[in-house]
């Protein structure tokens, strides 16, 4: 298990590296060049610049998360192949850097959906939460006022060009099914993958967060049976998921242990967090402790740890705690009790051994 934390960049995070250091047997951070517009080429002085700068603390960088794809490719029109060729000129500038690893995800318009990015708990944190009903019955426009308005750091997935075109978009994918989505994932895959494995790097697509339809977009990678479709789409080394226990485990028919015992192997990378479903479908992301929430968290770091997982893991979104002042979810001290966590039932199944 290869240890890493998500890290936002310099003036973009009020989470150091030398306090990232701090936290025992953080191997890597998992980094982005986040101003960068999606859909432009990142350049190879920009990468070598921060690839160097992470690698002065005495990290690794080999896992990007994410190189966001352009909603062109998504939606399938005319202008996919251009944004295709600069994201093969990105993975190709990555490559030569030594990244191994690309996260990305395939949901139109949104990325991760909250409803609130600072509902209390019991004890007095906040975090992250989700109220179904109040989806379906939100208007796009309050719930992007609702994300824009919480904080002044960028947020992944909600890039304020794209929020700007929110009509626009809404209008674009009016007529786009599932199995359509699913077929401009495959054209995108079938022209990137032969140029990820000459890179030297795999390709990991991360989970719709939550993992169901909202706003009548579709959503295609939910559970079981859409994670074997997707890995259907090419046998290539470079074709792998993101494995995130929060996203997919939001919905209660998905076992997560089972889905690890099932997929770890195809899974490069790795987001381990917890979350408390309700039975109206709300919920609300907690610790990462297992007893906090619905996902049986040590089940999971079980199965990886039987097949001696190698791959890069980290905490996902944690709680606000002790007054930090933080970008929502990705705060200092409660991922850092996670990792803490995550070593902990780690080092203990494998003293069974």
């Amino acid at each position: 298990m290869n240890m890493t934390f998500r890290w936002y960049g310099r003036d973009n995070d009020t989470v150091t590296l030398e306090q990232v250091k701090q936290i025992p047997n953080v191997k890597g951070i998992v980094w982005a060049l986040h101003r960068k517009p999606v859909g432009e080429v990142w350049e190879t002085d920009e990468i070598k610049s921060e690839v160097e700068y992470i690698k002065s603390f005495g990290f690794h960088a080999d896992v990007v998360e994410s190189v966001n794809i352009h909603e062109s490719i998504k939606l399938g029109n005319n202008e996919r192949d251009l944004f295709i060729e600069n994201y093969k000129k990105t993975i190709r500038n990555l490559g030569e850097f030594g990244v191994k690893v690309i996260c990305y995800n395939f949901m139109p318009v949104f990325d991760w959906t909250r409803t609130d990015l600072y509902r209390s708990l019991p004890d007095g944190s906040t975090a992250l939460f989700y109220e179904k009903n109040k989806v379906e019955e939100l208007d796009p426009q309050d719930l992007i006022k609702t994300v824009s308005e919480a904080s002044d750091l960028t947020l992944p997935g909600w890039e304020p060009e794209k929020m700007s075109r929110i009509q626009e978009l809404f209008a674009a994918y009016q007529h786009v099914s599932a199995e359509d989505l699913w077929e401009n994932l495959r054209y995108f895959l079938q022209e990137i993958l032969p140029v990820a494995e000459e890179a030297g790097i795999k390709m990991a697509i991360h989970p719709d967060d939550p993992p169901w339809s909202i706003f009548g977009l579709p959503r295609i990678t939910t559970g079981d049976e859409s994670l074997q479709k997707l890995l259907s789409i090419s046998d290539s080394p470079s074709n792998g998921i993101t494995f995130c226990t929060g996203s997919l485990g939001a919905n209660p028919q998905n076992d997560m242990v089972e889905l690890a015992r099932k997929f770890a192997e195809r899974s490069p990378f790795a987001h381990i967090r917890n979350v408390k479903i309700f039975e109206n479908g709300d919920f609300i992301e907690t610790s990462h402790l297992t007893a906090d929430g619905s996902i049986n968290i040590k089940g999971v770091v079980k199965e990886l740890s039987e097949i001696q997982y190698e791959g890069y893991v980290r905490p996902d979104h944690g709680r606000h705690l002790w007054g930090e002042e933080c970008r929502p979810g990705y705060g200092l001290y409660d991922r850092a009790l996670g990792i803490m966590y995550l070593h902990g039932l780690w080092d203990a199944y494998q003293s069974e051994k």
